[in-house]
């Protein structure tokens, strides 16, 4: 595709002309000059300066597929990672290989998603070359009941990864998002396929923000954080391969043991810990303490002296203003 082969051009900050660009790919540079639009469009700040050409306001460090399956098989994790410059979602390219064309720790990553996806069918800002966007298939052998509090082995994992990177412990929001500083730095989306007591299928989607550009930031309807706001030495390659292998160790633990290691590190992090917060179901708002989670990955909410058991799913938890 032209425009990934521009942009994997462009990546190193050099200035190429609409010339050059067009002798290597062999097309005029009014072809160019299209591509370089419908790049910019996509979130890439791509200048144009007469007498010089084209070049990206910085380089990108870009993902590389052979790095990072060389980092988590040191690691001892033998997962296959399939890369793309652009796709429509991560997620939705896993849910298309199931159930025959997966195997359990498939990965997926991608510079671009045009069609990202958050949770209750919000959009994702997917700017290309600047975040993680990352899916991993995960194999439920005993059924859909073992995904049960998933997503929160799946947080710690992202704990684990920002805070090997970085040096910086973030916060956890239940159910399935991470914070720095009360805004939101990662968000995940588990989509599940098969039955309750039968060989099923997960796929765990992860966006994590690591250098928002302006352009995307202003697409972005809540507060948002980003690594590069805490951490100036960021290898997106480094940060893949972290979190890949500490994905498998979290599973393997949820699988082996369920919850039972993991409740007292979720509280630890959690960001609403006693609290005073909102569930949000529908047009109903349900006013609580937040006392964590349970060993299924339940919130624990106090009404009125009482801890109720509020399941994810269709519901919202904010904290109360």
């Amino acid at each position: 595709m032209l425009r990934e082969q521009i942009l994997t051009t462009l990546s190193d900050g050099n200035f190429y002309s609409g010339e050059k660009l067009g002798e290597m790919y062999g097309v005029t540079r009014a072809a160019i000059a299209k591509h370089v639009k419908a790049i910019n469009e996509m979130g890439v700040d791509v200048y144009s300066v007469h007498g010089k050409g084209y070049r990206l306001a910085e380089p990108l460090n870009l993902l590389n597929q052979g790095v990072i399956e060389e980092k988590i098989r040191q690691a001892g994790v033998n997962f296959s990672v399939d890369s793309h410059v652009i796709i429509d979602s991560t997620n939705s390219f896993l849910m298309r290989k199931l159930p025959h064309n997966t195997v359990h720790g498939d990965v997926c990553i991608a510079e671009y998603q045009s069609q990202g996806r958050g949770r209750r069918g919000r959009q994702w800002i997917s700017p290309f070359g600047s975040h993680l966007y990352l899916s991993m298939y995960c194999a439920l052998e005993q059924g859909l009941n073992a995904a049960m509090g998933l997503s929160i082995a799946v947080a710690l994992a992202i704990h684990d990864t920002i805070e090997q990177v970085t040096g910086e412990s973030v916060q956890l929001k239940w159910p399935n998002d991470v914070y720095w500083q009360g805004k939101k730095l990662s968000g995940i989306l588990i989509e599940l396929d098969g039955q309750p007591l039968e060989p099923s299928h997960a796929v765990i989607g992860i966006g994590l923000n690591v250098s928002m550009p302006d352009k995307s930031a202003e697409q972005i309807d809540q507060p948002w954080s980003a690594l590069n706001q805490f951490s100036n030495t960021l290898d997106r390659n480094d940060i893949a391969s972290q979190l890949i292998i500490n994905l498998n160790n979290r599973i393997v633990q949820h699988q082996q043991s369920g919850l039972s290691h993991m409740v007292a590190q979720w509280n630890e992090f959690d960001c609403f810990i006693d609290k005073p917060v909102k569930i949000i179901a529908g047009e109903r708002e349900t006013m609580g303490i937040c006392r964590g989670i349970d060993l299924n990955g339940a919130l624990l909410l106090e009404v009125n002296g009482v801890n109720k058991t509020v399941y994810g799913g269709e519901v919202s938890l904010r904290g109360q203003s």
